[in-house]
């Protein structure tokens, strides 16, 4: 196990600096330049802010200056507010981590119970009931789902106060953020314990009189777990850096708003620091859900 180990770390880093040369280059490939749009910048002005930044210098040499820098904790400043640009990561991502763990913690319990109950009254009133709330919520695009609950408990009802810094209400944005999540994981389980209920072990053990408790939750729900843990990989990823369109409804400044005025504002330390970050996590959280498959399964071998 140490020798795959060792081997997915190497492939991870190889992973995240192919991810650093075509973010890098394919972003100075696009016409115009981060000054390019700047109010009352003069050429002179221009030519003093590129050398600052090393725009002057072919393009190659300045990927190998940003690799020299990072390599050495360095992720540069902000060509537009000339803040540190992981200390404004940092800032930003406590902020989406801290909605996105209570998302995924909702979605993941959820997510199981519903599914394996769907499981266990298949054809039944709950299962119908249960398949067609979780096919509603996958088909409900996130950025509605979270208009309405705004409109509807903010707005009309005024239940729950707008987001603010300094009063920050969870509620709405962790229900957006995780109510898809929540449906596919309920839909994914539902397939997988079905499958994992008809195994001749299953039935073995019923036979031999074990409780229908531990049936489920000793046996058939520890193996139905390998799908939900190949998707909850990349999802609390995804969960965690935040969701562009919840931020934006609900007025949060998280990681991923900031990515996106980065990319408007051409600020090249600002995309390059933000895609390394979630490229990073991203491979990450993956090597560690292949770890986990050996908890889950001991009988998985890993080569």
């Amino acid at each position: 196990m140490a020798k795959y180990v060792v081997k997915r770390i190497i492939l991870a880093i190889a992973s995240v600096f192919i991810i650093c040369a075509i973010t890098f280059f394919a972003m100075n490939a696009i016409p115009g330049g981060p000054f390019n749009k700047e109010k009352a910048a003069s050429a002179a002005v221009q030519a003093v802010l590129e050398e600052r930044f090393h725009l002057n210098e072919p393009v190659g040499k300045q990927f190998f200056i940003y690799m020299g820098n990072l390599l050495h904790g360095d992720f540069g400043v902000s060509m537009k507010t000339g803040r540190d640009i992981w200390k404004t990561i940092s800032e930003s991502f406590a902020v989406s981590a801290h909605i996105g763990l209570m998302a995924m913690a909702i979605a993941l319990v959820i997510g199981l119970v519903l599914g394996s109950i769907a499981a266990l009254w298949r054809n039944k009133f709950p299962d119908r009931i249960i398949v067609f709330m979780a096919t509603l919520a996958t088909a409900v695009p996130s950025f509605v789902l979270a208009s309405l609950l705004l409109l509807i408990f903010c707005i009309r009802l005024k239940l729950i106060p707008v987001w603010s810094t300094y009063n920050p209400n969870y509620v709405l944005p962790v229900i957006s953020l995780s109510l898809y999540p929540m449906a596919y994981i309920t839909r994914l389980t539902k397939t997988s314990m079905l499958d994992v209920l008809g195994q001749d072990y299953v039935r073995t053990a019923r036979a031999k009189g074990v409780s229908w408790i531990n049936v489920i939750f000793k046996h058939a729900l520890r193996n139905a777990l390998i799908p939900v843990i190949t998707y909850v990989g990349p999802m609390t990823a995804s969960i965690l850096t935040g969701s562009l369109v919840i931020e934006t409804i609900f007025t949060i400044g998280g990681l991923g708003s900031k990515f996106v005025d980065s990319i408007s504002n051409r600020d090249y330390p600002m995309i390059m620091g933000t895609t390394i970050f979630l490229a990073v996590l991203m491979v990450g959280i993956n090597l560690i859900s292949d770890l986990i498959y050996k908890l889950v399964d001991p009988r998985i071998k890993f080569e």
